[in-house]
């Protein structure tokens, strides 16, 4: 289809335009812009230029509009109305500013930090719907990227984000512990040093969680392939199996309150010490989505409180 449209005609100078012709000088036109005379004046000068007939007539300093110009108003004001809806809908289909969020997180925040700033989420926008998705790191960064989520909650590392397109809004930092049964007999006066529980079995999360990746950055310093005798595809089950007496395995501190009378957690030795930066993710392009504004803010609140009762984010 072949459009004789000029690509200087602009949104920008038919809004220019629509406003002159409320207003109809220029002076009170750029008061009511914040715009200068002579970038109204512009605007209409070329404007006029490009439709490729005279819109106006000269009278001293003033432009009179010619039937033309009331001709051009009339079909402005119905492309612009025809236009926001367009930008509604195109919002719509994509989950933007509606009355849901979408939001993607580790299973391990489940117990504490997705409940508070879901709660706070409902004080600011009552109406709003949550839609809760748990996954991996991996996974969860995927759905974000192709759209099927709006935001994520997850333990970010420099190599996997995208700081050009992604805002990442840090929540708490979380160590790293050596997990045990409560049947293990262990050393609880001293640092955990890998190297000796070499001959212990491990049960591990499957490859894309973020604690997996810490898991296998810890047994590489120790210098050994720890006994994997099962993966699994969350923590809760993870941590199940330790209780039973499957075997040890690596967990971050916020699951303490939950498995701290059946699961023996022991600090790591210097060497193997690592912490996981728990942050909010979204896409930069959304940074003005009301929804993500609000989570945004409770995000910082809830950082704050953290930080202010110096408590372990669990």
């Amino acid at each position: 289809m072949n459009l004789d449209i000029t690509n200087d005609i602009t949104f920008r100078k038919l809004g220019i335009f629509m406003a002159f012709m409320e207003k109809g000088n220029i002076a009170r036109t750029a008061e009511a812009l914040n715009l200068s005379g002579v970038s109204v004046h512009r605007a209409l000068h070329t404007l006029e230029e490009n439709v490729r007939c005279p819109l106006f007539a000269h009278k001293g300093r003033n432009l009179i509009p010619l039937p033309a110009a009331w001709t051009l108003l009339e079909y402005c004001q119905e492309v612009t109305q025809l236009m926001e809806r367009g930008l509604d809908e195109a919002r719509k289909t994509a989950g933007v500013g509606q009355g849901r969020l979408r939001v993607g997180t580790l299973y391990s925040l489940t117990l504490e930090t997705v409940p508070r700033l879901i709660m706070g989420m409902k004080l600011r926008r009552p109406d709003l719907e949550i839609n809760l998705t748990m996954g991996s790191n991996e996974t969860l960064l995927h759905m974000l990227e192709e759209g099927s989520l709006d935001a994520i909650l997850i333990s970010i590392s420099e190599s996997e984000i995208d700081r050009n397109n992604l805002e990442v809004l840090p929540l708490f930092h979380d160590d790293i512990f050596l997990a045990a049964p409560a049947s293990a007999t262990l050393e609880t006066d001293t640092l955990a040093d890998l190297r000796d529980y070499r001959a212990q079995k491990f049960v591990s999360l499957a490859e894309g969680f973020a604690t997996y990746a810490g898991f296998q950055e810890a047994f590489h310093i120790a210098g050994f392939e720890p006994e994997i005798v099962t993966r699994v595809n969350d923590i809760f089950s993870m941590l199940s199996l330790v209780q039973a007496g499957v075997g040890f395995t690596l967990m971050p501190g916020r699951m303490k309150k939950v498995y701290e009378g059946s699961v023996q957690m022991l600090r790591l030795a210097e060497p193997y010490q690592m912490q996981q930066l728990i942050a909010i993710v979204f896409s930069r392009n959304r940074e003005r989505d009301p929804n993500l504004l609000a989570l945004a803010a409770e995000g910082r609140m809830y950082a704050r409180s953290l930080q202010e009762n110096i408590t372990p984010a669990s």
